[in-house]
This record gives C-alpha cells, structure tokens and sequence, in this order.
C-alpha cells in the first residue's frame, strides 16, 4: 500500500464543488471512442475507469451496450454526476474508494486511463504500475492516454515523458502502442501518448 495520497477526496471534492476542473473535456475524448468502437459487440469483460472523474467513457461504454463498466473515485461529486446523467447506471458500480485499495476479485479485463494517472502525486507512479497490473487478468489491457509533456505551473496535472513512463510499465506490461496520440482534442495535440499494454501472464505477487 502507497502512502496516504496528498490530494485527498476532500481536495479532489472541492475541486468539483468549486468547478476548478480544467482537465474536463466534457465528454470522451476522440483517442479512446475510437478505441472502444474497436472492441466489438458488447459482452461480459470487466472493464475499471480509475480516477474517472466525470466518466464520460464510462457513460459511453454503459451507453452503447457494455454491462460491467466500473468506475472509481475518492470524490463523491463525480460519481454523483454520472449517477444523474446516467440514472440506469448500476450503483453498485460506482466506487467511491482510493484506487490502491482496490481489489481484483474477480479482475478486470479492460483498465482505462483517462487523466488520472497525472494527478497522482509523480512518487506513486511505480505503484500505481503496479497496481493496474494486479487488477488486471493476465493478458487484460491497460489502455488510454498519458501527458507527454511538462507543465508550467506546479500540479496537479503532472507531466512527464514517454521514457519515464515506460520505466514504470516495463516489469508488469508488454507494449502494444506507446505512440504520440494522432487525434487528440486541438488543446492536447502532440501532448499525448495513446498507450496500450498488456499484462505480462506472470508477474510478482501472482500465485
């Protein structure tokens, strides 16, 4: 288990309260609709939004047919969000918890990262490699989009670089793409990695 996370759910709540949510696109962005239109007709898979904010994939996902979408959040404000939007989503499925508490029982097939891999504090990285790749099945995905570039002012959000990423991946992923995202949103264009990664069959901690 990581640290206590400096951005707690009563900083993250007020961030949502106050509206102070910049990273917000306001629906899915174009790399991961796109993505999903790949994964076929919907069916059983276990697919985990962590950090989902808004979830606006996940609303997309519930949306065109998928029943085990999940989503967490340490913020009640977005859960609550998507829960008004999206009256028929199953409640059970809205987590409110911190990711690193998350357990895979059963694991998950589908991992979506969707900018909350930037608002953790850059220490918990290495752990939170880790962690996606215990939740996930072997051979499940780690999909979705990360920073690569630097920000100005100090974060949430984090930047970092393609390189420093991989590092984190390399013990617990193999890589299927870790690529400049080629249809970001105009803000975000050429500031991007689009990556999906696979579970490696056997990694520490497997029994």
């Amino acid at each position: 288990m990581p640290p206590d996370l400096p951005f707690d759910a009563a900083y993250w709540q007020q961030r949502y309260v106050s509206g102070q949510t910049g990273w917000d696109a306001g629906a899915i962005t174009p790399p991961l609709r796109e993505y999903f239109a790949q994964l076929g007709k919907p069916d059983a898979r276990r697919i985990l939004i962590p950090g989902a904010g808004n979830a606006y994939e996940a609303e997309y996902l519930h949306a065109a047919g998928w029943p085990n979408v999940w989503v967490a959040d340490l913020a009640p404000a977005p859960l609550e969000a998507l829960a008004r939007r999206v009256p028929d989503f199953p409640a059970e499925h809205l987590l409110r918890t911190d990711f690193f508490a998350l357990q895979p029982t059963p694991a998950f097939d589908l991992l979506v990262e969707q900018t909350f891999f930037c608002a953790l504090d850059p220490a918990l990285r290495p752990a939170y490699a880790r962690q996606a790749a215990g939740l996930l099945r072997p051979g499940g995905t780690l999909m979705g989009l990360l920073f690569d570039t630097e920000f100005e002012k100090a974060g949430p959000p984090f930047g970092g670089s393609r390189p420093e990423y991989e590092a984190y991946f390399a013990p617990y992923f193999d890589v299927q793409h870790f690529e400049t995202a080629t249809n970001s949103l105009k803000p975000r264009q050429g500031k991007e990695l689009f990556i999906c990664l696979k579970r490696k069959p056997l990694i520490d901690g497997d029994e």
